[in-house]
């Protein structure tokens, strides 16, 4: 499989969790999950640095490619469930032609 390849939006926006490993991509948004706390869930991610602009990468997965997603942002690496991925809208970074 092509590390650049994602399952894409017409916009070019996906989830953080149908990103393919390895491909960068920057945030786009995030919104509060659908749960008990989405509130919380949202500040949650925020103050792990998932903030609209920022870089992220998914440097690894789970057993089967499943959860949980190791995804690095900034300086850090956070393990993260689908659920929690789900929140997160990302933009592909286009690679460099060469």
């Amino acid at each position: 499989m092509n590390p650049t390849h994602v399952r894409a939006a017409n916009d070019g926006e996906v989830g953080l969790a149908d990103l393919a490993t390895g491909t960068a991509a920057r945030v786009v948004s995030v919104s509060a999950g659908e749960g008990a706390a989405p509130r919380e869930m949202g500040r949650r991610l925020a103050e792990l640095g998932f903030l609209p602009g920022e870089t992220v990468r998914i440097v690894a997965r789970g057993l089967l490619a499943r959860e949980p997603i190791a995804v690095r942002v900034g300086t850090g690496t956070f393990a993260l469930r689908l659920f929690e991925a789900a929140c997160v809208r990302v933009c592909p970074e286009q690679p460099l032609p060469g």
